[in-house]
This record gives C-alpha cells, structure tokens and sequence, in this order.
C-alpha cells in the first residue's frame, strides 16, 4: 500500500489552522491519527481534549455481529491520505466534500492514512454502523523509517502484547470494530514469533471486548522475515492469517489467484481479501472504471474483495461531477456484486435521504440555515436507488433543492404519459412482521397532476410473494381504477397531522398502516404516476413529471419517542473563553441527573439564542423564531463553540440541545435542557 499521496491544499472551516495544533487546548474539535510508538504506549490521547468528540455513538446493529458466510466487499478508503474535511468531528462548510453512501454495497469499510495509528473519524464509524458496516482502523508500518519501529514494537513478547493492548483500548474507547494490520518492512526471520504474538494477542482482546470485531493482516512479510508481496494466499503467509480474522492481498494477483488462495484457505476462503488498486497501479483488469472485471473474477473464485482507494473518482475529478462519476462507479459494483445489506431490519426505521453534505438544512420542512455544510455523521439511511436518467423520469439527489429534514432529498422529474408509471427501487429490506400493523409515513412535494406512492413487497411464511401499492391521498377514482388493473393490491393513504409543516412550505406527509402477519417485507419502491381528475378524459399525452420525497419512516400506529423534560438534565459549559469583540468558545457538556449512564439518544441539535434581557425557555416552544440560529449536531452529550460572534448589546447568551429519536422526531424546544451564560460587562 505504499502508494504516494496526492497532496491537497487544507479544506477551510471558519478560517481556522488546519492541522499543527496542541491537543491539550480547546479547539474546535479534530479526528488526528497517533504518530509513534512513545504515544502509543503512553496513552496520551485519552488526555487530548478532542478525545471526548471523537467516540462514535452509533453501535453496530446486533444482526451484524458476525459476518455473512459469503463472499464479502472490503473498501479500504486512503483520499488524498486521510484526514481531509472529514477531520472536522461537528462538521465543516464544504457541501463538496468527499463521501460514500454506497454502503448496501459495502460489508467492511476501513480506514487508511499513512501514519502510524489511523483512528477513524467518527463520521465513518456512525454512518457505517448504521448501515451494518463494520468499521477498522489502520496500523501501518513502512518505509526504511519503519524498521526501528518495528524492532521496537517486536523487541519481546510482552512489547508485543503491551501494544496489542494498547490497539485493542484504542478501538473498545473509540467505538470502532477492529484493525488493518499492515507490516511493510523487512523484518528478520527473528522478529517473526513476536509478530505472530502481536497478531494473536490482538485478534483475541478484540474478540474479547468487541463482538464481531475483526483483526485483518495485510499481504506484504512472509514467514521468513522478508517483504515479498505474494498477492495470493499461501504457505509464505498463512501463518498470519491463521492468528486473525482474514487476510488483505497485495493487488498484483492473476487470474487464477483467488481459487488458489480459497483452496489454501479451505472452509476460510471468504477471509481471503483479494486487493483492487481502483487507481489502477499493477492491478488485474486495471481499475478505474473497469474495477469491475477484476471483481468479476474474484466472484467467480469465491473470496472476498478488498477495493483500495475509491476515492480516485473525487481525485481524479472524474466527469461529468463527483455526484453523477460517483453514482456510475458504484453502478459497476453493484452490477458485478449485487446488494449486500438490507434494510430495514428493525423498527423505527427513518430515512430522509441525507448524504452527509448540503448547501441549506432543514428541520420538519422548515429550513433553518442556508450555509453550506458537510457531516457524514448526519447521513441518513441510503437508498438503494440506481440514480441517474431512465426512458422518462431522471432520479437524482438534489442537494440544492427543498429538503424536509437534513440537507436532500430524491427528486423524480422527466416526462410521463397519463397512463404510464414508473417504479424506482428505494430499499431492500429484511423486516420480520408480527400480528401488530406497521406504519409507513412520507413527505413529498408535488408539481402538477404528478403523484408518488409506495409499492411494497412481502414474502408470506409459505415464501409466496405478495405486493400492495400504498397510493397517496385525494387519488381520482378513475386512477384508482387504473392502478388496481396493473397492482393487485392498492390502499389509499391519507394526510398526517403529527408534524405537518406549514402550509406555505408545500410539503404533505402521507400516512398509511398495514397489517401482514407473519410475512417479511422484503423491498420499498417509489412509484411514479399521473392523477387525472374523474371528469378527464384518459389520452395517451406525455407531460411533465415533478415529484420530491423528503423522508420515510415506518413505525408502529402505537409508537411515539419519548423526551426526557429539561429539569431531568445537567447542562455545564467549561473552558469558557471571551475573546475580542465579545467572541464566546465555550464546551458545552450535557448528562442526565440520575438513571442510565449511557444517554438514549444518539444526536442532538445545538441553537443558540442571543438576548438584550434574559427570556423565559417557554418563548421558544413548538418553533424557530426570529432570533433563535442553528449552530451544529452533536453526536456525543458535548459540543463545541467556537468563537461565536456576540454583538455590543447582547447581555446573555443561550444555548439549547434539541434531542433526536431514532425516528426522526424531535424534543420541542422549550421542553429541551439549556444552558445560560452572562456576557460579561467591559
């Protein structure tokens, strides 16, 4: 993996310095690798301030705790070296910021920079894990420089455990689910056992602390202590990988490489990751945009594969924009390898098609702020739509349109004929129903005569399947006729009022609940169509279609989230800070009174409220008002506020943390905890 890096010019957030900085001082808060042995062993990360901001929250969903038996998709990410806009744990301001959300293509995803210790952003960890990705950091080792570090780490056997250890507390504190093992120095056959120990005694506290952790050893020392790539699986390596979880080739494989190594391999053949440089460097079928012929073959040799560096399409500036260049790659996958996840798999289930970056956000239909943003730890559930332009309707994410919650949202637009529909994939799915109803709620905004509904599909406990279209409200009748000939079931939905934006926003929710004992609901698709009035005549003429869908959820009719009052909280700002001009930094940390250790909610919404004379919180219930300005997400119970502008005349400044459900549902405002800060006089 000793690839050179493509150099890139600091990504801005708020004109602050970019990456030298002291751990130890409060700052806005910044993922950073860990750079030698000595920091390693000291633990001197978990004194950093930025340590707190740094745990992902988002646990990895229980059904993923062990990994399918089949063969399985790795990306190893390596953009431009790591640490990019992603780096910035609350968010930057660069809606142009690289991102995957792929992830129904996806069973590992790993972390990658050439630093010693890459810690994952805690981005990639929450958005992965709710995806049921697992997420590994990267331990790496090369280069000349690397050989005393080696010797060092591989100096006894209790140095390797000590290590070992050190890795495995690293991965427990910080959420993340295992380690990429990547040794790429000679060694001396001397140093083999210890390293054999480091491999062992890793892979086992893992295991130990972390169900469906993984620990995977790189292709690059063999046994005898040298640096040979094998590009295979076989006796040179073997060793290594019998003390782990599975093995990541080199990438300069042949064609008959994969059913050798999963001959070696025996009943293990889908631990074997077979590389694919996507940048195309000495790799079968050459990458780039024919990535997917290597995996074609891999497939057929039935072992894994391990995808290094997709972001060559944002590096490379691949036409016609990263959005569209980006859909296509990951078209190739999909078309060689198929979906492998599903969902949903549990209830709520809550999507509003969110990719983590945006030019405005919004919050139940009401846009908030119209700065540009990126965050991947806001992405939303992906969809598993094949984007792009079909004979009549184009489907895209729109980022500069109108979004109901988040910063997207997926539009269908093009030409229809009355009388035709169109269908669009959203997910796959996995939902085991019981003898209860399920409810299925969405937003839209609609152009003209143009309608969205929801077909649905269920596998009977007899694996018959079974379909119903849950068409939207005020349907025509004589639509109605029309669609029950080409659906066999169809239920016409009505308007939600729980959450209805205002009328002036456009936006409806339409809701509908089901009951199918005993099935699976096994896929979700959009479904695109015309309503004519009853007194119109049916005439076969195309005209435009405009449609957008701002959200999901499926629920039971029974279930509401529940928010605990602001009196149930302790809210506490620490490491204040005035600058000029009345400038206010400030940690804001949050915590229950009493009860469960761990808070039950995974995100918050942080807004700020700057007064002449302190106001009671019962002004702000139910609403935005003038006044009241969003200012970031939390994904842990702290954020950061960095030097927040408070203008002459301002005597107190207030900050209120909005908790969210899993559900997309939102603790009102004046009911949520707060904190309180006196401007001080000059």
């Amino acid at each position: 993996m000793s690839h050179p890096q493509t150099p890139m010019p600091e990504a801005g957030h708020g004109g602050e310095a970019a990456v030298d900085f002291d751990p130890l001082v409060p700052s806005a808060p910044i993922s950073y690798p860990i750079k030698t042995l000595e920091d390693l062993a000291s633990r001197t990360y978990f004194d950093s301030f930025h340590y707190p901001f740094n745990v992902s929250s988002a646990p990895l969903s229980s059904s993923s705790e062990r990994l399918p038996d089949r063969a399985r998709v790795l990306v190893c990410h390596d953009m431009q070296g790591g640490y990019k806009d992603d780096r910035w744990v609350q968010g930057g301001d660069n809606p142009a910021a690289f991102g995957i959300w792929h992830w129904y293509l996806i069973d590992i995803f790993v972390y990658f920079s050439h630093d010693l210790v890459t810690l994952p952003p805690p981005c990639w960890s929450n958005t992965a894990h709710r995806h049921g990705v697992r997420v590994l950091g990267t331990f790496i080792i090369e280069w000349d420089e690397g050989i005393p570090i080696c010797r060092k780490l591989l100096a006894t056997q209790d140095s390797s455990r000590l290590y070992a250890e050190r890795l495995s507390e690293l991965a427990v504190s910080l959420g993340f689910d295992g380690w990429l093992l990547n040794i790429e120095v000679k060694l001396g056959k001397e140093l083999v056992p210890n390293l054999l120990e480091f491999i062992s005694h890793l892979t086992e506290k893992m295991h130990s602390s972390v169900p469906g952790s993984l620990v995977i050893w790189y292709d690059s020392v063999t046994v005898d202590g040298d640096l040979t790539y094998q590009n295979q699986l076989n006796e040179s390596n073997k060793p290594f990988f019998e003390k782990c979880d599975g093995i990541f080739t080199n990438y300069n494989w042949k064609e008959n490489y994969p059913k050798m190594s999963a001959a070696v391999a025996g009943d293990r053949k889908y631990d074997v990751y077979m590389g694919i440089d996507v940048f195309g460097r000495n790799t079968y079928g050459g990458g780039e945009w024919k990535t997917n012929v290597a995996l074609d073959v891999l497939k057929e040799g039935s072992v894994s594969a391990a995808i290094y560096a997709p972001g060559w399409v944002y590096e490379k500036d691949q036409p016609p924009d990263f959005e569209t260049a980006q859909n296509r790659w990951w078209g190739l996958v999909e078309d060689s390898w198929g979906a492998v996840q599903s969902y949903p798999k549990a209830l709520p289930f809550y999507s509003n098609f969110d990719q983590g970056r945006g030019y405005h956000f919004s919050v139940h239909g009401n846009q908030i702020s119209s700065d540009p943003w990126n965050n991947i730890s806001r992405q939303g559930l992906q969809p598993f739509v094949k984007f792009g332009q079909s004979d009549t309707i184009d489907v895209l994410v729109n980022f500069k349109g109108e979004s109901y919650s988040g910063g997207g949202n997926i539009t269908f637009r093009g030409t229809l004929s009355s009388s035709a529909y169109v269908t669009t994939r959203l997910f796959n799915a996995g939902l085991q129903l019981g003898s209860s109803p399920i409810r299925f709620s969405y937003s839209v905004k609609l152009g003209g005569s143009s309608k969205i509904g929801l077909h649905l599909e269920f596998s009977s406990p007899e694996n018959e399947l079974n379909t119903i279209l849950l068409a939207p409200s005020s349907t025509a009748s004589n639509t109605l006729s029309r669609l029950l000939g080409k659906f066999p079931k169809v239920a016409i939905s009505h308007r939600s009022s729980d959450l209805e934006p205002a009328p002036e926003s456009g936006w409806i929710i339409e809701e509908n609940s089901i009951a199918v004992d005993g099935s699976t609901l096994t896929g979700i698709h959009a479904v695109c169509y015309h309503d004519k009035p009853d007194d119109d005549e049916l005439v076969q003429t195309e005209s435009e279609f405009y449609a957008v869908m701002g959200h999901i959820l499926i629920d039971t009719p029974e279930h509401h989230s529940n928010f605990l009052p602001a009196s149930s909280w302790v809210v506490e700002g620490y490491h204040v800070k005035w600058g000029s001009a009345n400038s206010l930094s400030v940690k804001i940390v949050w915590k229950l009174k009493e009860g469960e250790a761990s808070l039950p909610y995974h995100k918050y919404n942080v807004y700020v409220e700057k007064m002449a004379n302190e106001s009671e919180p019962d002004s702000l219930v139910g609403r935005l008002r003038d006044g009241l300005e969003f200012i970031g997400t939390a994904h842990v119970a702290a954020f950061y506020v960095s030097e927040l502008a408070v203008p002459t005349g301002i005597s107190t400044v207030r900050f209120i943390i909005q908790a969210w459900g899993d559900d997309g549902a939102s603790q009102e405002l004046g009911d949520s905890p707060f904190l309180v800060l006196k401007v001080p006089i000059q």
